[in-house]
C-alpha cells in the first residue's frame, strides 16, 4: 500500500493571534475561543479533545475524550479509573489535552497535572447522565479483553433487570479528573505556513510568561 499525500494542502487565512488581543490569563482566552468555535462554526462537538499519556508499557498513548466542564482551576473529563488511561494518569499524571477546530483554523495544547475530582463532584455528574450511559459505565471494564460484543449486551441485559425502579449507583470505578494545566499553546492557522503561536508558562508566583513561538 502507498499512497502519496503531498498534494493535501489548505491555506488558513481566517483569523490572527496578536499579543495585543490575548490578554494575560489563557483560561480567560481559552473561554474565549470556545464561545467562539461553539457560537459560529459548525462543529458536532466543539468539547472533543484528544488526551495524551504516558502508558504503562512506555509509549504515549491518544484517545479522544469530551470535555464535560472547565474552570479557573483546570479541564475536568470522566472516566473509568481501572482503565487504560486511568492506570497511566496513576503512574504518570502529567498529560497533554488539545483541541483542534479545523473549520476556526484553530489548536489549543495544554500539559498538566490531572488528578481526581472529589466524589461527591463525581456522584452529581453520575446522576446527571442518560439511565443507558450509567448502565454503560457499570457494565464495562474498560481496556479488557472481553470475547466479542454480545458479552457486553447480556451484561447489559442483566442489570437492566437488576436495577429496574431502582437507582444505579456511581460504581466507585469510574469518577472524574481534573487536569490543571501547566502550559498553554493557542495556534491560529495563517498564510504561507507563517501560523501564529503563543504560549504561557505557569510561573511560580502563578502568574503566566508570555512567548511567541516560531511557526
Amino acid at each position: 500500500m502507498d499512497k502519496d499525500l503531498g498534494s493535501y494542502r489548505k491555506s488558513y487565512e481566517k483569523k490572527q493571534l496578536i499579543e495585543s488581543n490575548i490578554g494575560d490569563n489563557p483560561m480567560e482566552l481559552f473561554q474565549k475561543w470556545f464561545y467562539e468555535i461553539d457560537s459560529n462554526f459548525e462543529i458536532d462537538e466543539t468539547n472533543a479533545m484528544t488526551l495524551s499519556t504516558m502508558g504503562l508499557d512506555g509509549y504515549p498513548k491518544s484517545r479522544v475524550v469530551l470535555l464535560k466542564r472547565y474552570t479557573y482551576e483546570g479541564f475536568i473529563f470522566y472516566s473509568n479509573y481501572e482503565s487504560e488511561k486511568g492506570k497511566a494518569i496513576e503512574q504518570n499524571p502529567n498529560v497533554c489535552i488539545s483541541f483542534f477546530w479545523h473549520a476556526a483554523e484553530r489548536q489549543i495544547i495544554i500539559k498538566g497535572k490531572a488528578e481526581r475530582i472529589a466524589e461527591n463532584l463525581s456522584d452529581g455528574y453520575f446522576e446527571s447522565r442518560p439511565r443507558g450511559s450509567q448502565l454503560g459505565a457499570v457494565v464495562s471494564k474498560q481496556s479488557d479483553i472481553i470475547a466479542n460484543r454480545e458479552f457486553l449486551e447480556r451484561k447489559l441485559s442483566e442489570l437492566e433487570l437488576d436495577y429496574q425502579g431502582k437507582e444505579i449507583p456511581r460504581p466507585a470505578f469510574w469518577g472524574g479528573y481534573i487536569v490543571k494545566p501547566v502550559e498553554f499553546e493557542f495556534w491560529q492557522g495563517r498564510p504561507n505556513r507563517l501560523h501564529d503561536r503563543i504560549r504561557f508558562l505557569l510561573q511560580e508566583d502563578y502568574s503566566w510568561k508570555i512567548d511567541r513561538l516560531s511557526p
